[in-house]
């Protein structure tokens, strides 16, 4: 009988790449499959941020990525009669290596990973199409279809689904997918522009919605992303309409637009997983959430869920980990897709609504505030953190919070200077919980342990405040006088005063201490006073000896 898989990989994009890639660095018997008979070579996404960066480099595969990519570290953003330099990510961050946004087309990011998996004798199995799935027990059975038609029954303990928005292992999984379609169609083109300043990310701002430009390299020099006129509606995309919606969005700057590589319409959506998990089958990357462009998130986002997931199948199948490790995927990278889809969406609505108001904030207020806003360098390094995902960590995980704390750093945060070889238990995918005793601790690790100790708690029961004795030759301030009319009685508690309406007639009566103890003043000298039976009437105010 054939020993069954370890995991079945399906999707052979930037996120099931990278699930593989570190498979095989940790020795797992896996296949990876794609329905697409060859690696696409026009895509959506186009930014690889400093996080994923890191977490490649465990792989080998970032020195490639980066000699290829464009880091770009500036934003213009272009509005009628005015444009406005920013620079974003100038932040002089010393706990990563990659302070930059690396603009980096998609199908470039799949060639290296492809590329290192040939290297590394992985065939990517292309055509070969998941039909279905059942889970049998300690394993799962799938059955496949290839690019000749035959069909293949595989069984596989794990089944990874990385095989995008219309995921196959989420339908058969029965997980839904949840979420909301925006009304807005978006046109999407790598070609050459003419009449930009290479090096930056340019934004132009019209009522209409924002045009940009993203400096890429290859497989063309820029990359176009509009919203396409309400006014040419269709799915025909040529390059007249491109120039026609640029020279709408750019207010008349003459761009000459030439040598499309490829150019598309589509829509976007705002939709993730219910759930990452059913069984023995995973979702990562885009088959988990879905949204907007904004911010380049999605294919980084993919990513790090496979990384994520695959040191955890590796130690499980070793045997090296119990299997509820791998409950903590979910507890970890749902939140994080969560937080994504969130920022996103905020990020997307402001940029293309049409509600007067946006419109107005988007053309008028946002250029005059920005600069002011983004001066602070501390403002520039949270926004930079936010946006390249170096704030994400996983403190609140069950491993995080698991056992005793360690001697150094705080369980679940991000450790810059902690990457592990593969084949150790490293945590969360090369974002480690504490540094190797091998090497020096990280700035961030040193920061923490200078830290002084936390405050110990209070107790319950405090000790009565000590009242100030008064300084020799002064007198002590006298406490300001309270409204109240209150009956107090001999043994009365004050933290629960009796609070009573003062009788018609009566005086009002200010009582010393040793008054109050005894119950109160001497006997009335006049019929006409009144005196409670059973305690004392105070009234306590500036008006007290007034009647």
């Amino acid at each position: 009988m054939t020993q069954p898989l370890d995991v079945l990989v399906v999707g052979a994009g930037p996120t099931g790449l990278a699930l593989a890639a570190q498979l095989r660095a940790y020795g797992v018997a896996f296949r990876i499959v794609d329905r697409s008979p060859e690696r696409v070579r026009d895509s959506r996404a186009l930014v690889v941020q400093p996080r994923t960066l890191e977490m490649l480099a465990a792989l080998g595969a970032t020195d490639a990525l980066v000699a290829r990519g464009n880091p770009a570290m500036r934003l213009r953003l272009h509005t009628p009669g005015r444009v406005v330099e920013l620079r974003l990510f100038d932040t002089g961050l010393d706990d990563t290596a990659y302070p930059f946004l690396l603009f980096l087309s998609q199908a470039e990011t799949e060639r290296v990973l492809s590329d290192r998996l040939a290297a590394q004798d992985v065939t990517v199995e292309r055509g070969t199409e998941l039909l279905a799935l059942e889970a049998t027990g300690p394993s799962v059975t799938c059955r496949l279809r290839h690019a000749d038609g035959a069909r293949e029954t595989v069984t596989a303990r794990y089944v990874a689904g990385c095989d995008g928005a219309h995921s196959t292992v989420r339908e058969q999984s029965g997980i839904p997918f949840e979420g909301h379609a925006y009304p807005q169609t978006f046109l999407l083109a790598d070609l050459e522009v003419d009449g930009l300043e290479p090096g930056s990310v340019h934004s132009y701002m019209t009522g209409e919605g924002m045009v940009f430009f993203f400096p890429l390299g290859s497989p063309a020099g820029w990359r176009l992303l509009a919203v396409r006129p309400p006014d040419r509606p269709g799915t025909d995309v040529d390059l007249p309409l491109l120039q026609e919606t640029a020279d709408r969005g750019t207010g008349g700057q003459p761009l000459a637009l030439r040598d499309p590589v490829w150019m598309t319409t589509f829509r976007l959506h705002n939709r993730g997983a219910a759930r990452y998990r059913s069984g023995r089958c995973f979702l990562a990357g885009d088959a988990a959430h879905i949204h907007s462009p904004a911010g380049g998130q999605g294919m980084n986002t993919g990513i790090q869920d496979a990384l994520n997931l695959g040191w955890k199948l590796a130690l499980v199948l070793r045997g090296a980990a119990p299997g509820d490790l791998l409950d903590t995927y979910e507890a970890e990278r749902a939140p994080v897709g969560r937080g994504v889809r969130a920022l996103t969406d905020r990020a997307f609505i402001a940029a293309t609504g049409t509600h007067p108001v946006l419109r107005f904030g988007r053309t008028r207020v946002a250029p005059l505030l920005a600069p002011m806003l983004l001066r602070p360098p501390a403002v520039r390094r949270r926004l930079f953190r936010t946006v390249s995902e170096l704030g994400i960590h996983y403190r609140n995980s069950p491993v995080s919070t698991a056992g005793s704390p360690p001697a150094q750093g705080r369980p679940g945060s991000r450790g810059p200077a902690a990457r592990p070889p593969p084949g150790t238990a490293h945590a969360h995918g090369g974002a480690g919980l504490a540094p190797p005793a091998h090497r020096p601790a990280p700035p961030l690790a040193r920061r923490t342990a200078r830290r002084r100790p936390r405050r110990q708690a209070r107790p319950a029961v405090r000790p009565p405040p000590r009242r100030p004795q008064p300084m020799a030759g002064r007198l002590p301030r006298p406490r300001p006088p309270r409204r109240s009319c209150r009956l107090r009685r001999p043994g009365h508690r004050p933290d629960r005063p009796a609070v009573l309406p003062r009788p018609v007639g009566a005086h009002r009566t200010r009582l010393s201490r040793r008054e109050a103890a005894y119950g109160g003043p001497p006997p009335p000298s006049s019929p006409g006073q009144n005196r409670w039976p059973v305690g004392v009437l105070l009234w306590q105010g500036p008006d007290a000896d007034r009647p």
